[in-house]
């Protein structure tokens, strides 16, 4: 089987591979629970944290499911933990969703807007004797955990039921510090799931919540705040990663013990994994919080921020997730598969440009030097209808460093001493030598071009094996280009009992000053991707970039690293 046949096989297996969707289409058949109502769906992250790339996995498949069968997506925050959340991941969060292209119109809700709800759900159970006030410290609730050979321990269990809606009341009132009481539900302390083992409900925190102010002072845990939510809102499914699949008892329970009518069903999958990098909020916020990255928006990070302003695009980014399926394993991608999905979109929809990174003065000699010629390039040969652009041709040139070669190794096809190489789109010209610096480097390189091969062609049908591009001179535009690479040299670098600061990559980010390109970028801004002819896919920085000074950032590399391993 040819590479691209087995590429496109693999593909075609991740994309039917979503057994969420088998199981909503079976009950949409069989009139289950889906039987008269729509299919609605929620995401509910909490913020506490920008967006990466495996929430935008969660994301396509929440919104996407719900779009699949004519349904509903509610966009829902988390917020249950008022020390660690703040309003500018609310708005991220929103931004992030918004330029995916999916929306929840308006449906947007906060877990905070059911606090009173939850307060009254949980003095129902006390008074079915399904909850009571537990006045045993965290350690001393680890200590008394039991194994799975012996049941926990609580020695308030039993406590009245009277006496534990006064405490639960007194709690909320603001009576006890952080830590002296919790409420618990009361289910099985000799469960072989430990998350049954009558869990926390609820806790002390005196902390300042940034919606609700001081009001509260007890807050849910999430395992009890999470479906009663998706049951006031009426969620038909409660799609999950993997982790949660322990807990779904507990979600049942919660839904079957309090009075509500709506049953959600949970269902989960594995998460995205993708090898070099970290997709751990707590981690991400350390590389921020450390200096080890510039922000949540850097290139390098596995943000949605800092994807998009990588160059990644929406369509790139909704595709790779589609493409890897949905599954009950967890598995690592290879990121070049990640980067396979952007240069497929980028390929066939970013415009073509010359710029030069390393530069060095191509001086043609016998070109008049008032002489100024304009020449047609196609903006993207894939898009005929995206037309041509003039760039103007005149005596001196700036080419890549790299292009240039004194002594040439085998195989070396580009200009040396008396090789002829094509100039893209122009002439065929024929490196005559070139002049060092104090130092022997190259400070310009000598040729002469061929008048009779306007446009590249060669009438005496000699053969040319080189084609380089390059940047006018006289009007060439500054530009200041960083290129990114992994941000870690280890493919896993938090596996296992590994530090990952130990494997940041120190070469992860270069920065080049000195780049000339075309005078066609002079007013160009941001969202803006481009190839840049022969040496990659870059995109004009979102934050740093403005008029008189350029900032590009290189979003993939021309090689296709993901097509040579398949």
């Amino acid at each position: 089987m040819s590479e691209e046949k087995n590429m496109n096989s693999m593909i075609e297996q991740e994309e039917n591979n979503n057994f969420i969707k088998d199981i909503i289409k079976e009950e949409i058949k069989s009139g289950g629970r889906c039987e008269g109502k729509k299919v609605h769906t929620r995401f509910p992250p909490e913020p506490n944290g920008y967006l990466h790339i495996g929430h935008a996995k969660a994301i396509c498949i929440d919104f996407g499911l719900a779009e699949r069968f004519n349904g509903l997506c509610n966009l829902r925050m988390d917020d249950t933990n008022p020390t660690k959340e703040e309003e500018e991941y609310v708005d991220a969060i929103k931004e992030d969703i918004k330029w995916l292209g999916f929306d929840w119109d308006d449906r947007f809700y906060f877990a905070s807007d059911y606090f009173e709800d939850m307060y009254n759900f949980a003095c129902e159970l006390i008074n079915k004797g399904l909850a009571y006030v537990c006045e045993l410290t965290q350690e001393e609730v680890k200590a008394n955990r039991g194994d799975l050979s012996t049941p926990a321990v609580s020695p308030f269990r039993d406590r009245p039921i009277e006496e534990s809606l006064d405490l639960f009341k007194r709690m909320r009132a603001g009576e006890f510090e952080d830590g002296k009481m919790t409420l618990r539900a009361k289910i099985d302390l000799s469960s072989g799931n430990f998350n049954m083992r009558d869990p926390v409900i609820y806790r002390i925190n005196h902390a300042h919540h940034h919606r609700t102010g001081d009001k509260w002072c007890i807050y849910p845990m999430y395992d009890y705040a999470h479906p009663i939510e998706d049951a006031l809102e009426g969620i038909t499914h409660s799609l999950c990663s993997l982790e949660f699949e322990d807990h779904r008892p507990l979600y049942e329970w919660v839904i079957n013990n309090i009075s509500v009518e709506a049953k959600p069903r949970q269902i989960e999958f594995a998460r995205l994994g993708i090898n070099y990098t970290v997709m751990s909020k707590r981690k991400l916020r350390n590389l921020v919080e450390n200096g080890i990255v510039s922000g949540w928006d850097d290139p390098r990070m596995p943000t949605l921020s800092g994807l998009r302003r990588r160059g990644y695009t929406p369509n790139s980014i909704r595709n790779f997730c589609e493409r890897i399926g949905v599954s009950k394993v967890n598995s690592i991608v290879d990121y070049s598969f990640l980067e396979h999905c952007l240069r497929e979109d980028l390929n066939q929809n970013a415009k073509r440009i010359m710029a030069v990174l390393r530069p060095i003065k191509l001086i043609i000699t016998n070109y008049s030097e008032d002489k100024i010629e304009k020449f047609k390039i196609e903006n993207n040969p894939n898009r005929p209808d995206d037309g041509v652009r003039e760039i103007t041709f005149s005596r001196e040139l700036f080419i890549e460093k790299d292009d240039f070669m004194q002594d040439p190794v085998k195989g070396y096809f580009r200009l040396f001493p008396g090789n002829e190489v094509r100039l893209k789109g122009t002439y065929v010209v024929k490196c005559t030598g070139c002049n060092l610096d104090a130092n022997g480097a190259v400070r310009e390189v000598y040729a002469e071009y061929d008048p009779l091969t306007r446009g590249g062609n060669t009438p005496d049908g000699r053969k040319v094996k080189g084609t380089i591009h390059w940047v006018d001179a006289k009007n060439a535009i500054d530009a200041e280009v960083r290129l990114y690479n992994e941000l870690f040299t280890v493919a896993d670098p938090e596996g296992g009992d590994k530090n990952f600061i130990d494997f940041i990559n120190p070469n992860s980010l270069e920065i080049l000053s000195n780049c000339k390109v075309e005078n066609s970028l002079a007013e160009v801004t941001a969202p803006s991707n481009f190839q840049f002819m022969r040496l990659g896919y870059f995109c004009v920085d979102n934050v740093d970039s403005k008029p008189g000074k350029l900032v590009f950032n290189r979003s993939v590399s021309l090689k296709d690293g993901f097509k040579n391993k398949k």
